[in-house]
């Protein structure tokens, strides 16, 4: 890795906003084009809203957020050590929601593999989850 950052924080709605900055932000050194940033914030967006809805249940918790980069390529971690997932292929199926009385789409996962090249899942229940992400960026 060229560089790499780390950081933790509150698992609150309102902190989703400031993990999608920050890796925008982290990102930036490497002149992304704007559709690729959306792309990575939004993938964010989709997984810590999943840590603070799915793996904290609303009841808080810390959500960690590792950013790094090689020379073009952008690497994304979004951990919580919520309750975890029993079953992580039936959790990523479009449309599928454990939480359905909240009106939840069931498309987390779905929109982080639309945005980004690579996504995968590792977790353990009452361990937690941690998504691997990455992505590509254009060669100008």
């Amino acid at each position: 890795m060229i560089n790499w950052m780390r950081a933790f924080f509150e698992a609150k709605s309102e902190n989703e906003s400031l993990a999608r900055m920050m890796a925008a932000g982290f990102f930036s050194a490497l002149n992304p084009t704007i559709s690729e940033i959306t792309d990575v914030k939004t993938a964010v967006s989709e997984a810590v809203t999943n840590a603070i809805i799915h793996g904290y249940e609303g009841k808080g918790g810390s959500v960690e957020l590792y950013c790094a980069y090689d020379t073009q390529k952008l690497y994304v971690e979004v951990a919580d050590q919520g309750i975890g997932i029993g079953d992580i292929p039936k959790a990523m199926e479009p449309l599928y929601t454990s939480k359905p009385e909240m009106e939840r789409s069931g498309m987390g996962f779905t929109i982080m593999e639309t945005f980004m090249d690579s996504v995968r899942v590792e977790s353990q229940p009452e361990k937690g989850t941690r998504i691997y992400m990455e992505k590509q960026l254009s060669r100008e």
